[in-house]
């Protein structure tokens, strides 16, 4: 095998074979080490819930035969009140979808190497040139990318990225069928995907209910073990223990079964990136992470996250004697904040404060956005202060005081 590429990327999710998807359609000598042996790729660990819109589908050419169910609308509930907003998204089959991209990357002159566990990197004059993997293998490169999540063995070892334990998401999920999607007494879920709001179901994180076709559906939910997670959480429960709740609890799941084969665990961080790259490195997807804080939407993040590594790394090896410098690799920073998050930071807030409602705010809320034109949603939804501001009220002052302590006791905890 060869051991010298332009690009070696660590980790075949959907950034890692995306970012190679585009270096190879550029011409570049690019390979992929993935952890997973190739005949049980892609495993049901570190799933995601697959949940996308059709600008993400378009802007990747991804084919419809990875879509489990196109749907028309998005739900929002709390516990008593929900509110539908139109917009058409898509339910991927996650596994067919990352398969797709590995193969459409290999045919475009990707190399994939797999049984091929990262473990560090290999560095001359302080800078990064290769990695070692399995124990004793080396591979070098030019640019040396990181798409392996959390685990990130490259990008901490480095001191790119610092994902702190406060700041982990863990989630659930099965896939069912039997489900009452049209029940009395709550949204209709067909050709939806629907986000719930309950701290009894899911404290300080959210649950769903992804409609893919007839009575089956995606049902789960995540949390941030944060101080909402603590404040409304049961003692001695687990998520497992979260999920079975809501399934004995709720009316629409009361003749569902759970289909074989069809349990999926995930995690990731919720946080502001803070360094991304670094001479000869670069790290994409939920390894920064590029995960959307406020409504957890990672596959379109990663996806654009490999794109503008895929666009950095261009911009330096198709000039002679241009080296991908930190200098030189910092088009991949404003490309992120420009492309791939923007108003990331604020987002974050809103996410923190949003977990920091109780179930009766979130009631109001789902009342609020009723009487809101979809302007003012979606300017809110992007971070316009004068229209997130709209959302509040007299009654929110002890929420905001509570949020405000929140966050200086956070600034001071960096400081000390």
């Amino acid at each position: 095998m060869n051991d010298r590429y332009d690009v070696v990327i660590a980790g075949a999710g959907p950034a890692g074979a995306q970012c190679a998807r585009d270096l190879a359609a550029r011409g570049y000598d690019v390979v992929v080490l993935e952890t997973e042996a190739e005949a049980e790729f892609p495993r049901q660990s570190n799933k995601s819930t697959a949940g996308t819109f059709h600008s993400m589908m378009a802007s990747f050419g991804i084919p419809d035969d990875v879509v489990m169910q196109y749907t028309d609308s998005v739900v929002l509930e709390s516990p008593r009140e929900h509110y539908v907003r139109e917009q058409t998204g898509a339910v991927l089959e996650f596994a067919d979808f990352k398969r797709f991209l590995v193969n459409d990357s290999h045919e475009k002159g990707a190399e994939y190497r797999f049984d091929a566990r990262v473990t560090a990197p290999i560095m001359e004059g302080g800078e990064i040139v290769g990695v070692t993997y399995n124990g004793d293998e080396e591979v070098y490169g030019d640019i040396v990318i990181d798409a392996t999540g959390p685990a990130a063995p490259l990008a901490k070892k480095l001191g790119v990225v610092d994902l702190e334990r406060e700041n982990h998401a863990i989630g659930i999920e099965y896939e069912f069928e039997g489900i009452d999607i049209d029940r009395p007494g709550f949204a209709d879920l067909h050709d939806a995907m629907m986000l719930r709001l309950d701290h009894e179901i899911a404290p300080g994180g959210y649950s769903w209910i992804f409609h893919t076709g007839e009575d089956t559906a995606k049902v789960g939910l995540c949390y941030i073990q944060n101080d909402s997670h603590e404040r409304y959480s049961r003692s001695g429960f687990t998520i497992d223990d979260y999920l079975d709740h809501w399934l004995e609890t709720d009316p629409r799941f009361r003749d569902a079964t759970r289909l074989e084969g069809k349990q999926h665990r995930g995690s990731a961080h919720i946080q502001a990136p803070g360094t991304m790259h670094t001479d000869r490195f670069m790290a994409i997807g939920d390894t920064v992470p590029s995960l959307d804080p406020l409504w957890g939407e990672g596959i379109n993040k990663c996806m654009q996250s490999g794109r503008a590594a895929a666009a950095t790394a261009d911009s330096c090896l198709k000039h002679d004697g241009v080296e991908p410098t930190a200098e030189n690799l910092e088009v991949y920073d404003t490309l992120w904040h420009r492309d791939v998050a923007p108003n990331a930071n604020k987002r974050l807030l809103m996410t923190q404060l949003l977990y920091l409602a109780s179930n009766e705010r979130y009631d109001q809320l789902m009342r609020d956005l009723q009487r809101l034109d979809n302007d003012t949603l979606a300017k809110a939804n992007n971070g316009d202060l004068r229209s997130i501001v709209r959302l509040f009220d007299t009654d929110d002052v002890p929420l905001l005081a509570r949020f405000a302590k929140q966050q200086l006791n956070l600034d001071l905890g960096s400081l000390l």
